[in-house]
């Protein structure tokens, strides 16, 4: 499994999480520049809530939310006012699900970073 296979398989099980949870996905892998991608966009009630996910095989070189770099946090709010001034709406956040396959799946989910 090549990074983007295993990157996909990842949000995957991140949209399954969301949708389990009350999430309706609007839209994945969102493109806005070479360096901005939005995983996925989702509504939960009335907010717009634009999802990084990082998958990682285990934490051996640390957990999927220590991947979260300023950088990237920037390049995903970019994305998300882009995406706003497209699609205006009120009631929005980023939020950040990190996924851990082994030796357990663990999901972990912060909301509004």
């Amino acid at each position: 499994m090549n990074n983007r296979q295993f990157g996909n398989f990842g949000e995957e099980i991140a949209v399954k999480y969301l949708q389990d949870n009350g999430y309706k996905i609007l839209a994945r892998n969102v493109h806005y520049s070479r360096f901005c991608e939005l995983d996925i966009i989702a509504q939960y009630k009335k907010t717009i809530v634009f999802v990084e996910v990082k998958t990682r095989k285990n934490n051996d070189f640390g957990t999927p939310m220590e991947a979260i770099t300023k950088t990237k946090y920037d390049n995903i709010k970019k994305g998300a006012l882009n995406y706003l001034t497209e699609h205006p709406a009120k009631d929005y956040r980023i939020d950040i699900i990190g996924i851990t396959l082994k030796p357990d799946l663990k999901i972990e989910h912060l909301q509004g970073i």
